[in-house]
């Protein structure tokens, strides 16, 4: 794995989760946050946040966005959010993001967990 998976390329620009999960921990419904590159037709990779809440209400995947859209650039904003209870982590306490890439990629197969912050317009 290495450096190679702390950083993902959209639309042939780099992306580094680092800088997003920084931003979204700053967010006051967020308790944890790792994000990870996933694959896409047109981008070539685009950005999938899981996203531990902090309590009740959980955020909505689009105020996320939002929040996100004022503090970084609007292309590193993940397209996806998956709420989780808690991420998986090393004993060192660094995120497995293999497992979540796994995790993500069988929630897609079987059309649940996530939320894109499209789909979340039409919940309010």
């Amino acid at each position: 794995a290495g450096r190679r998976k702390d950083m993902f390329i959209s639309g042939g620009v780099n992306v580094y989760p680092a800088e997003i999960e920084g931003e979204l921990l700053l967010h006051p419904g967020v308790k944890d946050a790792a994000v990870i590159g996933v694959p896409h037709p047109t981008w070539g990779e685009v950005g999938v946040a899981f996203v531990v809440p902090r309590g009740e209400p959980v955020p909505a995947a689009d105020e996320l966005a939002a929040f996100l859209a004022r503090r970084i650039a609007k292309f590193k904003v993940p397209k996806e959010f998956v709420f989780v209870d808690s991420l998986p982590r090393t004993a060192y306490g660094k995120v497995v993001k293999g497992e979540l890439a796994a995790r993500h990629a069988c929630t897609r197969a079987q059309g649940t967990e996530h939320r894109t912050p499209e789909e979340d317009k039409g919940r309010k």
